[in-house]
């Protein structure tokens, strides 16, 4: 899934792309991602895009009155042309969720692998109309977000940092990748509470946090569509590395699975050399 570095990337790419330039049209092939009818899709047609911005994951192409918004959710992308094909878009089993044409020929397609589909596609008079962006949490990212406003969120919460780190409402952008990578660099447990994190602790976090994003989104800066996915695998250091060495203290990166994910850590950095159990809601193996 891509988080806020690669999403804060793709925004930057198509506002140098896109900006100036007007929707000539749009096209869905897999009409479950579109989540809104009014305004209509076509409602687009002829608008010129004043300026592409981030909400959490939320891509926002912004033409004054109304807003292209999508979330590439799971298993999505973009994939851009700067001439695109011309071949007609048909509703199917094919991964393409929708076209968009610019004006200059240039466009980009929205895909979607996979069985479940969960991209998003929205059309909007004010970003704030879509639920997902309505409950963003605060961006854990911007300079007016300080280790005191971090703290207050922490205050009182007896939740465990791992969900409490990926949840949109609470950090707006973070998800299972990058929430590993912060508690590995802080050396701290995903199963740790929240409120009985010492001012240490938290400071230490914060730190993480603001660190290993400010370096991812350094690392995908300035990168096309076609590049992010393999620059943010080499870059991470416990995220999809079941079973490699941890680059910090030689010990074997291990995972947890869930239903639906799974999450790496490092038992020698993070979790005192104790293996976590592989269970939902597991406690440390005593």
């Amino acid at each position: 899934m891509p988080e806020l570095p690669e999403v804060q990337a793709l925004t930057a790419f198509l506002d140098e792309r896109t900006t100036g330039h007007a929707f000539v049209s749009l096209r869905v092939a897999a009409i479950s991602a579109l989540k809104t009818f009014d305004p209509p899709l076509s409602a687009l047609d002829g608008r010129t895009i004043l300026q592409a911005r981030r909400h959490g994951k939320f891509v926002d192409l912004d033409t004054g009155e109304l807003h292209l918004v999508f979330h590439l959710a799971r298993a999505g992308w973009l994939r851009w042309y700067d001439a695109l094909p011309a071949t007609p878009v048909k509703p199917g089993k094919s991964p393409l969720a929708l076209r968009v044409k610019l004006d200059d020929g240039s466009g980009f397609d929205l895909t979607e692998a996979g069985t479940k589909k969960s991209l998003a596609v929205y059309v909007v008079r004010d970003p704030a109309e879509v639920p997902g962006i309505a409950r963003l949490g605060p961006d854990p990212t911007a300079a007016e977000f300080t280790l005191a406003d971090f703290a207050a969120v922490l205050d009182g919460r007896r939740t465990q940092i791992k969900g409490l780190l990926r949840d949109q409402s609470v950090f707006a952008g973070i998800g299972n990748a990058y929430s590993d990578e912060i508690l590995h660099a802080a050396r701290m447990s995903p199963y740790a509470l929240a409120a009985k994190l010492s001012p240490e602790q938290v400071k230490r976090l914060y730190t993480s946090m603001r660190d290993t994003l400010a370096e991812a989104v350094a690392e995908a800066s300035g990168k096309p569509p076609a590049e992010l996915k393999d620059a943010k695998r080499r870059a991470l250091r416990v995220h999809g590395r079941t079973g490699e060495r941890c680059p910090v203290c030689g010990d074997t990166i291990r995972q947890v699975i869930f239903a639906d994910s799974t999450f790496q850590y490092c038992p020698g950095c993070q979790t005192g050399g104790k293996p976590l159990a592989d269970r939902v809601l597991s406690r440390l193996v005593k």
